[in-house]
């Protein structure tokens, strides 16, 4: 069964009597808007649309602005036009579903020297006596041409317009606005979507359907849990990036966190007031736990004041090259134990490369990365292991060392020591195994949620908690 065309999606619309509203778009063209009109009986649906394209027009009309493709822009303009539909067209109210559509856009200029993107809105009722409610998401376009960009702004905006009204279900909402699109066009990584009719709705849970579905590589969340977007929350920002697990997050988790920052902060070229620090996991870590694991995990992390990510990108030289696109050249410190540097120099990792490991090398310790390397424990001798005990096949040891005397790689210095007997895994069996009470956890982890467990007393966790927060 063939699927719902675009011309289909808006015709649909717009010959629904109770669905009325108004268009505004900044950059890239009327290219929603043009879409209803060119489906027919778009007067139905339209009652404005405007494009205040110059910049002193745009401020009278919505406010001053420092920045005009971003997410405040775009909320100035939901709030305004919207207000104007209320207003104006208070006698329709009774009987009408009104809607504020609203896009501001950065398409290709005509050098090709500039990086694309756009924030994209709707403020909607789907009842005409409820207060409305509000879809917003980013995008990143990735055509070579500016005309197809704005055809793709077109075809997101009415598959957004139709699915709010016709798409009942969140995530299918979600899902079709990639409608006659693919990934290797549009890049959406940013998405939430709340009111009165979508109470219930947990906009993390679709932030990880990004990922999984590859929409996006990555998705973030704020402390409080909420949906951010990737590259304003890392624009121009200094980044320490710890990957790991934390099933459970246990104080070494935290020590990694708090010792590293020390150090990365004693970098003169790390500014402190212009920086974020990130928990990260990778969709290969939430391999064998389902959704509401990972639930637990973000509420766990964010509980600590911890910006979360969760990207697909396995491998850190790739993980760099997507957060050196948005910081500009600001320094960016990875933290990761030295097992797992182990894992960064098995070759095995970069046989599809070209270059092999100096192929990613290149990328991974490029002019302002530093991996800080948190020491371990020998468990047979109880020996420190730090980069001078790390141990390389003769072949790589030059390289090694030229990384070593460039500053590339660092032993984190001020790790608490008496930690490192504290294993993640072992712990997490011990509790589902019941061998590890809850009042004794303070000791070993900050919280815990796992899917199959629920502990009691989760107060006991709290001091620790706040001590972090205030540090960070």
């Amino acid at each position: 069964m063939r699927g719902i065309t675009l011309k289909e999606k808006a015709l649909q619309v717009n010959l629904d009597s109770s669905i009325y509203g108004s268009f505004a778009e900044i950059g890239a063209g009327q290219e929603v808007a043009a879409n209803f009109f060119k489906a027919g009986g778009a007067s139905g649906t339209i009652a404005k649309t405007i494009s205040a394209y110059d910049m002193t027009f745009s401020d009278a009309i919505y406010g001053k602005a420092d920045r005009y493709v971003c997410e405040p822009r775009l909320m100035m303009m939901l709030e305004k036009e919207y207000g104007l539909l209320v207003t104006r067209l208070y006698k329709k109210a009774t009987k009408t579903r009104f809607f504020a559509f609203a896009n501001t856009v950065e398409a290709l200029n005509y050098a090709k020297s500039n990086q694309t993107h756009g924030w994209i809105g709707i403020r909607f009722q789907l009842d005409p006596t409820s207060e409305p409610n509000e879809c917003v998401l980013h995008v990143r376009l990735k055509d070579s041409e500016n005309i197809w960009q704005q055809q793709a702004i077109g075809e997101i905006g009415v598959n957004l317009l139709f699915g709010c009204y016709h798409i009942k279900d969140p995530e299918k909402l979600l899902y079709s606005l990639m409608d006659g699109l693919n990934p290797d066009r549009v890049e959406i990584d940013m998405f939430r979507i709340g009111g009165p009719d979508f109470r219930d709705v947990d906009n993390r849970l679709l932030s990880l359907k990004l990922v999984k579905s590859g929409m996006t590589m990555a998705a973030m969340f704020g402390p409080d849990g909420s949906a951010i977007q990737p590259s304003e929350a890392l624009y121009k920002k200094n980044v320490l990036i710890l990957r790991g697990r934390f099933r459970p997050v246990t104080h070494v988790n935290v020590d990694m966190l708090l010792a590293s920052r020390r150090q990365f902060l004693k970098d003169p070229s790390v500014d402190k007031n212009n920086m974020v620090v990130i928990s990260e996991l990778t969709l290969q870590d939430l391999k064998g736990g389902d959704d509401r694991d990972f639930l637990n995990r973000v509420d766990i992390v964010c509980s600590l004041g911890q910006t979360v990510m969760i990207s697909n990108y396995y491998r850190y030289y790739k993980l760099v090259e997507y957060l050196s696109e948005h910081t500009k050249k600001k320094k960016i410190g990875i933290i990761l134990g030295i097992n797992n540097l182990k894992r960064v120099f098995e070759e095995k990792y970069y046989e599809d490369l070209r270059g092999g490991i100096l192929e990613s090398f290149g990328t991974l310790f490029g002019h302002n990365v530093k991996l800080l390397v948190y020491p371990s424990l020998d468990s047979t001798a109880g020996n420190l292991i730090t980069l001078k005990e790390f141990k390389l096949p003769k072949h790589l040891r030059g390289l090694f060392k030229y990384l070593i005397e460039n500053d590339k790689l660092e032993d984190v210095t001020g790790a608490n020591t008496d930690l490192l007997n504290i294993i993640s895994d072992h712990a997490l069996k011990m509790i589902q195994e019941g061998r590890l009470q809850p009042e004794k956890l303070i000791d070993r982890t900050i919280s815990l949620k796992e899917s199959t467990i629920e502990l009691p007393n989760m107060n006991l966790f709290q001091g620790v908690g706040v001590k972090v927060i205030n540090e960070f």
